[in-house]
């Protein structure tokens, strides 16, 4: 069963586009230090301060190698610190969730109605 990091960030508004190069750049850093990104999302209708990332693990050791990955990454280090700099974060939550078998990214089946497509 795979893990999930579930990553609640309060963001500045102000400075969206700041945090949407910080969530690009994981793009390339997070699948080279073992992490399966499954996204980054910004806030777009409705509250305009609330970000979100996803990333999967097979396990609770694996987050943690990755973790131990990341900080010795120079680039994610370089990333950790840009955010640092332009405090756009204001808030960082870290939730895991197992993710419930035959739910995540199931094939698509195609509809039939009597027998037919």
């Amino acid at each position: 069963m795979k893990t999930v990091c579930v990553i609640r960030y309060q963001i500045d508004p102000f400075q969206k586009a700041a945090f949407e190069e910080y969530a690009k750049n994981w793009g390339r850093i997070i699948p080279r230090c073992g992490g399966h990104l499954i996204g980054y999302f910004l806030p777009d209708e409705g509250t305009n301060d609330i970000a979100w990332g996803l990333i999967a693990f097979d396990n609770l050791s694996s987050y943690e190698a990755y973790r131990a990955r990341i900080k010795s990454d120079a680039e994610g280090r370089a990333n950790f610190e840009m955010a640092q700099a332009k405090r756009f974060i204001l808030r960082e939550e870290r939730n895991f969730v197992a993710i419930v078998d035959g739910t995540f990214e199931p094939p698509a089946k195609p509809q039939t109605v009597g027998g037919i497509r």
